[in-house]
């Protein structure tokens, strides 16, 4: 078991810095917290995102506060920016570690008018029609709270559109079917895009076999989007404290009161936006309602004009292929080629040069021109992922006063936005879209998962290797 380092971090300034290292084999279903103080991984954004903005410090004392919201990533920021911007409330925000730390900062930066993994076509068959048609009523709506959100945030933004390469022929009957539904259905301008027209306007993917593009999506550099989410929310009155992790919870007369090393912190409301990075122990109400995946992601060093000729990038949208262990990538501002994908299953084997050099065999498949460029960034960050792949933002038990804002599933840089604002409003006791991803828990696996319930924690990362096996097999040879 873990235990947590009580020597507290060191303040300079008004800025707080670690007191602990990166710690590169982190795992969330063994770790019984995300530790205290911890270092950023070392990503491309945090590298490149300028000096961090001042917070408010570790809780030092026992404190009242009217709401706690617990994780500081874009979900968690984005909540008490809009519980101080609509409904004058001003939150504590705990982070265990530094500002932004887990999901937020070690993700690809892509912002796709998504919520969860399944397609519209998916939603019409869970959901059914007018249900499904509502769904993108609510992600559409979540993109304009987006762009709203970052208008006067310096984060590098792409705009243009999402590029969904088929990495093979045998891919494009099921993009077709999938546009035509977009456009017929949703009335959203989807449409698709012949191999020589992508290779030759866009740029030459080797393995593109055609795409579809969306009109909606946008790039964006996700530690300047952080640091000026932290900035947007103390500038409106929230406090925002590094290494405080929530150590302990107890609620007694509808008040929670959080143990975090520094003292606790009594709330009458608390909202969760821990993403990949929740506990198993943090509250009963989340314990194996997530399923923590690992990506990872390489940044190359800047291109030069010929290798951006030799790869005819003339795009910076947003680019993903339609494998099921996806490749999501773009070229950045600066001219380098950022690419990630699924990871290791366990956080020990995380740290692996294997992995890495996977990603960089895949990143020479699709542009040889680009073999045996200098890679200048490396990482890994878990994912949080429901087990029926859709979010859910919700008050588990109308009795307490407890919120969650979970289960992304790798499309949070544009929805955690509008969740965010969901959270508050619930919080706010103004209610939430009578939708199913606002109407339920985060679900238990089903009976065909059994293999990641708590009876069989053991055996779910032998079973997800399995799965990932097949995974391969179907994107790459079947």
């Amino acid at each position: 078991m873990e235990t947590l380092s009580q020597k507290p971090m060191v303040k300079t300034g008004q800025r707080t810095a670690p007191s602990s290292p990166y710690d590169p084999a982190y795992d969330p279903l063994l770790a019984r917290t995300p530790g205290q103080g911890r270092d950023y991984a070392p990503t491309y954004w945090i590298a490149t995102a300028g000096e961090p903005p001042s917070d408010d410090g570790p809780i030092t004392h026992d404190i009242d506060v009217d709401v706690a919201i617990i994780g500081s990533g874009f979900t968690g920021l984005t909540a008490a920016i809009f519980l101080a911007q609509e409904h004058g409330i001003k939150a504590t925000v705990l982070e265990a570690n530094r500002v932004s730390w887990g999901c937020s900062t070690r993700n690809g930066g892509q912002a796709q008018c998504a919520s969860g993994r399944l397609k519209r076509s998916q939603w019409i068959a869970r959901y059914g029609l007018d249900t499904a048609l509502r769904m993108h009523e609510e992600v559409c709506a979540g993109m304009e709270t987006f762009k709203n959100l970052i208008q006067d945030i310096d984060c590098d933004p792409q705009p243009g559109g999402h590029l969904y390469i088929a990495h093979r022929p045998k891919a494009m009957p099921a993009l077709e079917k999938e546009a035509k539904i977009l456009r017929d259905v949703f009335n959203y301008d989807a449409r698709i895009i012949d191999a020589d027209t992508i290779k030759r306007e866009y740029v030459d993917d080797k393995e593109a076999a055609g795409a579809m593009h969306e009109p909606e999506g946008i790039g964006i550099h996700a530690g300047k989007l952080a640091f000026g989410y932290l900035k947007k929310a103390r500038a409106l009155g929230a406090k925002v404290h590094p290494s405080s992790p929530v150590m302990g919870w107890e609620t007694r007369n509808g008040v929670h009161y959080l143990k975090t090393p520094g003292g606790i912190v009594r709330a009458r409301a608390v909202g969760i936006a821990t993403g990949g990075y929740t506990s198993q122990g943090l509250h009963p109400q989340l314990k194996n309602r997530l399923l923590p995946i690992l990506s990872n992601s390489i940044v190359t060093r800047p291109l030069t004009a010929a290798e951006i000729d030799a790869c005819n990038f003339r795009t910076t949208q947003v680019i993903t292929d339609t494998r099921i262990l996806r490749h999501y990538y773009r070229l950045m501002p600066d001219g380098r080629v950022q690419i990630g994908s699924r990871s290791a299953i366990t956080g020990h084997d995380a740290p692996e040069d294997k992995y890495k050099q996977f990603l960089i065999r895949d990143l020479h498949r699709k542009f040889p021109a680009l073999e045996g460029i200098q890679i200048d960034y490396s990482w890994w960050g878990w994912v949080d992922v429901s087990h029926d792949m859709m979010p859910r933002i919700y008050q588990p038990d109308p009795k307490e006063t407890i919120y969650y804002a979970l289960g992304y599933g790798g499309n949070g840089v544009m929805y955690s936005a509008q969740a965010g604002k969901h959270l508050a409003a619930s919080i706010a006791g103004k209610g939430t879209p009578d939708l199913p991803i606002f109407r339920s828990k985060l679900p238990f696996p089903n009976v065909r998962e059994m293999v990641e319930s708590e009876f069989f924690a053991p055996f779910r990362r032998f079973g997800q290797f399995w799965l990932y096996r097949w995974y391969h097999l179907k994107d790459e040879v079947i």
